[in-house]
């Protein structure tokens, strides 16, 4: 069906939003109806042959409050299961505009959006639809350097479903995970696809500098600045212009560190050491952490309104033991990347090693997978990979393989222990030190105490 045909409600509590919608979408479709409560929708329906919905993703309704757009999402995929549906969403409501595209939304738009964008996105879902049905994107699958994003998973899924939508857009993104689960490729994977993918992607490692390397490390300096500064230097910000920032570890930095960083994005200018003249920068900001920052902000150590200006978007990258069914996919893959790399012939896992891969739960995540999978082309002596070839790594602890509790000191028992309630509780602090019956700053000591 093409647009000028097309009947098309908006529903948005939002008087200007409504207003601003009709008269952008008056000149292009037979007829806009407007509405501001979601709960005339069933009556709207019953009386119109509507082909599209613009629906949003939060209204004052008592109903589902913080939800309402899945709850009419859903009411209206009862009522009407044929018709199209667009929600409009605020960067900060993303996860549930992701949400909504499972609970059968076929898009979402973000405000602000852009006009033609918007006309563009709905233009295609009617077409699809007189075509006989829409189809999701592909799931992103990105490589950089000797490792590629992949999984077929449902958290995977998720995220891939998320990537593609934000990807396009300036939004500050926040990646967080633990160690190992590909942070760093996911920055570089949005970057990608964004539109600034013809331009730098600037990766700094902020929780290794000191005070005085972080200003210089991102802001530059000019000659003669400090003792070693000999030539003037362009700082990371002006390295990145036009394009990506990727600021890792950020949870690592100090809150002196963290008021210049915030100074210099509320601004969007840099000034170099050794000079008082700023300069404007234009750029993405991904920044990750594998510490959760709203634990760091309750304890005082992560300014909230950093966070806020760093977390437009938040992307969490699961443990490998949460993706279990990407395990062999993962494995296979480095199998081939390696054997290659080798000049070895290509290999495969026989059925034992699959089952020996598939029971190990990867505390070191990707990272140990892939490392193991290294070691094992290397020293294998045919084709075939076997459950001799996978010799996990020691430097991890795994805590499924002990097998005599009576051997285990108390330290070792404590940490195993703690780590079970934390991923209990998804990494909740608060919940896991309630349940293990200490304070949150006790079980931080103990964190600390094991380096987890």
């Amino acid at each position: 069906m093409i647009l000028k045909k097309a009947t098309v409600l908006i529903v948005d509590d939002d008087p200007d939003v409504l207003t601003a919608v009709k008269l952008l979408l008056k000149p292009e479709a037979r007829e806009i109806i407007t509405e501001k409560n979601p709960e005339n929708l069933n009556w709207l329906l019953q009386r119109n042959e509507v082909d599209l919905i613009l629906l949003d993703m939060n209204f004052n309704s008592a109903i589902n409050t913080g939800n309402e757009g899945l709850y009419w999402l859903r009411k209206v995929k009862e009522w009407k299961p044929d018709v199209c549906v667009i929600m409009i969403t605020a960067y900060g409501d993303i996860d549930l505009a992701v949400r909504s595209l499972k609970e059968g939304a076929q898009d979402f738009v973000v405000k602000p959006w852009h006009n033609e964008k918007l006309i563009t996105t709905i233009k295609d879902l009617l077409d699809k639809k007189e075509g006989g049905g829409t189809k999701t994107k592909a799931p992103v699958k990105s490589t950089a350097g000797d490792t590629s994003i992949l999984g077929e998973s449902d958290v995977m899924q998720d995220i891939f479903y998320k990537v593609n939508k934000i990807a396009p857009t300036d939004a500050n993104i926040l990646i967080l995970g633990e160690n190992g689960t590909g942070k760093d490729l996911m920055a570089k994977a949005i970057h990608e696809r964004s539109l600034r993918a013809d331009k730098p992607f600037i990766k700094v490692d902020v929780g290794a500098l000191t005070d005085t390397l972080f200003e210089s490390e991102l802001f530059g300096h000019k000659k003669g600045a400090f003792t070693d500064a000999r030539e003037d230097r362009m700082g990371r910000f002006e390295e990145a212009q036009g394009g990506t920032l990727f600021l890792d570890e950020i949870g690592n930095i100090s809150l002196q560190q963290q008021a210049k960083l915030l100074t210099i994005l509320q601004n969007r200018q840099v000034t170099r050491l050794g000079t008082n003249k700023p300069v404007d920068v234009d750029i993405r900001l991904i920044c990750a952490t594998n510490v959760a920052l709203s634990e760091l902000a309750n304890e005082n150590k992560f300014r909230k309104d950093l966070i806020y200006r760093i977390n437009t978007v938040e992307i969490n990258m699961p443990p490998l033991r949460r993706r279990n069914e990407d395990i062999v996919i993962l494995a296979r893959h480095f199998a081939k990347l390696y054997a290659s790399k080798y000049l070895k012939p290509s290999m495969d896992f026989d059925a034992a090693a699959v089952t020996k891969l598939k029971s190990y739960n990867f505390p070191g995540n990707v990272r140990e997978l892939q490392y193991t999978i290294e070691r094992a082309v290397i020293m294998a002596d045919d084709s075939t990979l076997r459950p001799d070839d996978l010799i996990f790594s020691i430097l991890e602890t795994s805590t499924e393989s002990v097998a005599d509790a009576d051997n285990i000191p108390l330290s070792a028992l404590e940490k195993n222990a703690i780590l079970r309630v934390i991923e209990k509780h998804n990494g909740n602090i608060t919940r896991a030190a309630k349940e293990l019956g200490l304070t949150r700053t006790a079980l931080y000591r103990r964190l600390s105490k094991y380096d987890i």
